[in-house]
């Protein structure tokens, strides 16, 4: 891989990362349309490392309230921010539990141009039925366990390629009835556990084949993933608060459409 395919590579995954429209769809579709090779393991686990970067860097205030809040984590009738961590904490154990079990199964069946295409259009539907019917009044403070398990659970449905981690999440949040603002922020909130986890599983399987590593392509993947993911977050949060999720809906049947024509 050359530092222009990397590039290339690295801005799709940093701006598709946090938007419900599916970065695992795009780095797998990209390849496959311009005729490159598969980055590989190595280069997917770099790249999420950026994006890892990014949320960790954005939400830094956030992150500190969470680490301080640790110690009232069990306390009955604990403080907002310690409620939240167990509620991101619990939202986490599904996708950890499943997808462990799950992973390869789903590399190897549905890492496919048609299974993308019909996730794309099928779950840009399911965003704005959940925009249009969630109540959209609560806040994060008014999250319970349910809302919360329940938004683990269908994180699940992340695992299908082009279903869209951010969508999915961010979908079932507005369902329970979270403000889009809120919603947004618990879906981000919660990538970073899971990204941690995701990274952990497939630097594992990085490891057991472990070859030689092009170190400066790498860290021009994790620098310009980073920086497009960092910008990204603050354009999707005013875009869901403004506007709310028609654009991205709109994307997601437009490309669900091209993949149909392309690949039909």
């Amino acid at each position: 891989m050359d530092a222009a395919q990397a590039i290339w590579l690295a801005l799709v995954q940093g701006l598709t990362e946090f938007l419900p429209i599916s970065s695992s769809g795009h780095l797998v579709l990209v390849p496959v349309l311009l005729g490159w090779p598969d980055q590989g393991l190595a280069f997917d686990v770099a790249v999420h490392v950026g994006s890892l970067l990014a949320v960790l860097a954005y939400f830094r205030r956030d992150l500190a309230a969470l680490i301080r809040a640790v110690p009232n984590a069990l306390a009955p009738g604990g403080h907002r921010d310690a409620r939240l961590l167990n509620h991101l904490l619990l939202a986490t154990l599904p996708i950890v539990a499943v997808g462990y079990g799950l992973n390869g199964w789903v590399g190897g069946h549905l890492r496919d141009a048609y299974v993308i295409a019909a996730s794309m259009a099928g779950f840009a539907v399911v965003l704005w039925l959940c925009d249009r019917y969630g109540s959209r009044r609560a806040t994060l403070e008014a999250l319970g366990w349910r809302g919360a398990l329940f938004i683990g659970a269908a994180q699940v449905l992340a695992l299908v390629p082009g279903t869209s981690r951010s969508g999915i999440t961010l979908s079932a949040a507005l369902l329970v009835g979270l403000t889009r603002v809120d919603a947004a922020r618990f879906s981000l909130l919660l990538s970073i556990p899971t990204i941690i986890a995701a990274g952990v599983l497939k630097g594992a399987g990085l490891a057991r084949g472990a070859g030689p590593v092009d170190w400066p392509v790498f860290g021009i993947g994790i620098a310009v993933s980073a920086v497009s993911a960092y910008l990204c977050i603050a354009l999707f949060l005013r875009v869901i608060e403004r506007i709310g999720v028609a654009p991205f809906v709109l994307y997601r049947l437009a490309l669900g459409a091209y993949l149909f024509y392309v690949f039909a």
